[in-house]
């Protein structure tokens, strides 16, 4: 099976992205998709996602994590959707689109996307340190020195504790800056490494930092990738809404696949 792929990344978080509103790929398997994500043996991704015809809304994003196995919401990847939609022809002043974990707004301001995250409703601590849901679920822990931290160890011994072993959980660890600046390094589940950006991880560091701010916050995350920005307003009791996760989104280069059936 021969298949036309297109590949994209949001600061240096790399996804392969298929054109299926002819539904022709539904039968991609896990090792299908394994294969395609492969940095040796395929073209190599943190995950795969499909453009999928849905009424009512521009598309449908589904996403894949590089073992295979279809994931929760992918932030960075929920922005390349947008600017791949774009580049199909599918423009809008403001998009409206669904993915695993319900509807999405996006915008696109000439390099950067802006993509509208879900409300949170439940930050929790954690053993002193924090665990929440942004799309998908994540354990954020301050640190310093974080580009001379053990990421990909430590976040593997979080992400197989007893506690979180069995659904998985993405780990962050997050070093203040300023005022209105993090840097983030993240540990993804099913990518089981260190990835250069982690949208949703990105969003929750973000969230974390300053949970304690009533009102609108503007946060500035540096990753190993790039830049993004999260924007947000928190309510009295810790709950957030009108979340937006910030910053560029390319078409790195397009080609065609051989798959075995």
């Amino acid at each position: 099976m021969k298949i036309h792929f297109y590949k994209y990344q949001g600061t240096g978080n790399d996804f392969i992205i298929i054109d299926n509103r002819n539904w022709s790929l539904t039968a991609l398997t896990v090792d299908k998709i394994k294969f395609l994500c492969d940095r040796r043996f395929g073209i190599g991704a943190d995950g795969l996602m499909l453009l999928n015809p849905k009424s009512g809304y521009d598309f449908e994003m589904k996403y894949y994590n590089s073992d295979g196995r279809e994931s929760s919401m992918c932030g960075n990847g929920g922005r390349c959707m947008v600017k791949f939609a774009h580049y199909l022809g599918i423009h809008k002043d403001k998009y409206h689109f669904l993915a695993v974990d319900g509807e999405h707004e996006a915008e696109i301001d000439g390099d950067i996307v802006n993509l509208k995250m879900n409300d949170v409703n439940d930050l929790r601590e954690y053993d002193q340190d924090y665990v929440l849901n942004t799309g998908s679920p994540h354990y954020v822990k301050m640190v310093s020195d974080v580009m001379d931290y053990d990421v990909v160890h430590k976040g593997m011994e979080i992400r197989y504790s007893s506690d979180f072993a069995k659904e998985g959980i993405n780990v962050n660890f997050v070093e203040p800056k300023k005022a209105d600046e993090i840097v983030v390094r993240t540990y993804e589940r099913g990518v089981e490494d260190e990835t250069l950006s982690c949208g949703t991880g990105v969003t929750a560091s973000a969230l974390v930092y300053h949970h304690n701010d009533v009102g609108y916050n503007d946060v500035t995350v540096i990753t190993k990738g790039g830049k993004l920005t999260v924007r947000y307003n928190r309510n009295d009791d810790d709950t957030f809404k009108d979340i937006w996760l910030c910053g560029p989104a390319e078409k790195v280069f397009e080609g065609e696949v051989e798959i075995k059936p």
